[in-house]
């Protein structure tokens, strides 16, 4: 089973870059969407008929507020139940959240907030992490395994960006953001790709200034966290950084049959 993750910021702009030819060629069976900018009303028919003939089972989770934030989960293979949020709605309204339960695990489709460049919404994003682990170490506690992906704004390690120091202050990389991915792994969490690949350089978002995703000066943003019982299920975890139409690429997490 193939599972990519992809923050397309603005759905349509992404259509209209060429978004379902890139979808097409990782061949996945589960598309995680985030800030998707868009109900699915707003899309052209034609636009609609190739995601719904592709992907018969598709879930919309828009935000409140138009041309902001949400998610969606475009599916080739049916999941046994769909739910959405986290059940707070200063959280909800946005759209952050599609759950997908298949048989083994609770696939969550996640856009966690953006501190923003004034740290404003910083402590929404911190609260926004708790309240999902709460949810997480439920789920755990049931004996259920979970799949967490999206782009959770936040780069790990200094590995996981450029220029660590020169971001040492800014959301994203701030130590009590980071701190909360520290908190997963220690709640039965694995970085899959850091868990592979300990020592590789991979970026997941580029700002579109000054040529930073030709120079590779990028921050890995996107990640696949699993519960440790799923990691023998793991064959890989593929960065498409060749993959154009948003300033994200998408990540595929590739299961064993």
């Amino acid at each position: 089973m193939r599972i990519t993750t992809w923050n397309v910021n603005g759905l349509r702009a992404a259509l209209d870059k060429g978004l379902f030819e890139s979808v097409r060629s990782l061949d996945t069976d589960v598309l995680c969407l985030q800030e998707i900018k868009a109900r699915p009303d707003q899309l052209d028919t034609e636009a609609t008929q190739n995601i719904n003939n592709y992907f018969p089972h598709v879930t919309w989770n828009p935000a409140m507020r138009p041309g902001y934030s949400g998610t969606a989960t475009w599916a080739r293979v049916k999941p046994d139940e769909v739910e959405m949020g986290l059940g707070f709605e200063e959280f909800d309204i946005e759209g952050r959240v599609i759950i997908s339960r298949y048989p083994g695990f609770k696939l969550f489709n996640i856009y966690f907030p953006n501190g923003q460049r004034d740290l404003g919404r910083v402590p929404y994003k911190l609260d926004f992490y708790a309240r999902l682990l709460e949810m997480c170490d439920q789920l755990h506690k049931q004996g259920q395994c979970v799949i967490l992906c999206g782009d959770f704004n936040t780069a790990h390690c200094e590995i996981d960006l450029r220029h660590p120091r020169e971001n040492s202050k800014a959301t994203g990389f701030l130590p009590e953001e980071r701190a909360w991915i520290d908190y997963y792994l220690a709640h039965g969490f694995v970085d899959v790709f850091r868990k592979l690949y300990p020592e590789r350089v991979e970026y997941t978002w580029w700002t579109f200034l000054a040529n930073a995703r030709k120079n590779n000066v990028g921050w890995r943003l996107d990640y696949f966290l699993i519960s440790e019982a799923l990691f023998e299920k793991v064959d890989d975890v593929v960065t498409h950084s060749s993959v154009m139409g948003s300033d994200h690429c998408p990540v595929t997490l590739v299961l064993k049959e």
